[in-house]
């Protein structure tokens, strides 16, 4: 799924899960090694855990960041997969 960001460097995050845990993340823009470690750290990890780590994560003054958009990603992916 391609979810596009709002509010963030980064344009659109590439996202792929199946039975419930993140198979592959590509964030398109942002930071490259801070989204590229993002994407690492969370792939095999099951979808509601990453959800719950990463919602609401700010980014400076932003009332969002990228983490927090992964997690949006994820909750709209879900409720596609439904």
């Amino acid at each position: 799924m391609l979810y596009r960001t709002k509010g963030t460097c980064s344009q659109a995050i590439n996202v792929e899960a199946e039975d419930g845990v993140i198979k592959f993340v590509e964030f398109i823009g942002g930071c490259n090694g801070n989204t590229k470690g993002i994407a690492k750290l969370v792939t095999g990890m099951k979808v509601d855990d990453v959800i719950g780590l990463l919602e609401g994560t700010t980014c400076g003054y932003k009332p969002t960041s990228c983490p927090d958009q992964l997690a949006q990603a994820l909750k709209q992916l879900k409720t596609e997969q439904t």
